[in-house]
């Protein structure tokens, strides 16, 4: 059962896997990422940071979408944590069981605007966040459980 699809640039770090991990009650952790398998360095760095008692599993977006359309996840609580807006996107459009996402930290590049604490989009992701809203999944920005929702459709 997927609990709550995450973009995070940095992924999975401390306070955030704790605290949304225990928030959500999450048993495993699920990083769709394409290059963090084949980073040794990141992927070391990831590792540190899963809480004990947690799954963690890394894999690729191709990975990613055929294990979830497997079934083979369904027997956890799954908290799935990605990059990008796009990764996000190809998640949900693949799987129809992802219902919420959660921006919770998009770090701000040229040609981005900022949309609350933390999260900075392009104009091709304002128009996938759109797309997926209209696709009746729920997109808030949040940067830990305890923070106030706010819908992503109060900020475009």
């Amino acid at each position: 059962m997927i609990l709550l699809t995450r973009v995070d640039h940095r992924l999975l770090h401390g306070q955030v896997a704790f605290s949304w991990t225990q928030g959500l009650g999450a048993d495993c952790i699920l990083i769709a990422n394409d290059d963090v398998p084949v980073n040794e360095i990141r992927k070391t760095t990831i590792k540190l940071a899963k809480p004990q008692g947690v799954k963690l599993v890394i894999k690729n977006i191709e990975d990613s979408i055929a294990a979830l359309q497997s079934g083979v996840t369904d027997k956890y609580k799954l908290f799935i944590v990605v990059e990008s807006i796009a990764d996000a996107k190809k998640l949900a459009d693949s799987h129809p069981e992802i219902q919420k996402i959660n921006l919770g930290g998009i770090k701000a590049k040229e040609g981005t605007r900022s949309i609350g604490k933390a999260v900075n989009v392009l104009p091709e992701e304002e128009v996938l966040l759109k797309e997926m809203v209209d696709h009746g999944i729920e997109v808030e920005i949040r940067q830990v459980p305890t923070d106030k929702k706010v819908a992503v459709t109060e900020v475009l």
